[in-house]
């Protein structure tokens, strides 16, 4: 099964949690404040919800890589 990599833009992310809200057993805004990824490879199968939590990203921190 093919996986990927969901990347953050610390630069860009204000921590907001819309990713979170979409799939909160991959994306977790701590007790900080830091958005954390909480997969270091994302299953293929997880694919929609990945793009969707990109796509409705405020701020467009969030990018997938192979």
């Amino acid at each position: 099964m093919t996986v990927m990599r969901v990347v953050v833009d610390r630069t860009k992310c204000s921590s907001i949690g819309i990713c979170e809200s979409i799939a909160p057993d991959i994306f977790e805004v701590g007790a900080d404040g830091v958005l954390q990824i909480l997969l270091d490879e994302v299953p293929a199968d997880r694919r929609a919800e990945v793009e969707q939590a990109c796509a409705d990203c405020p701020t467009q921190a969030l990018s997938i890589q192979e």
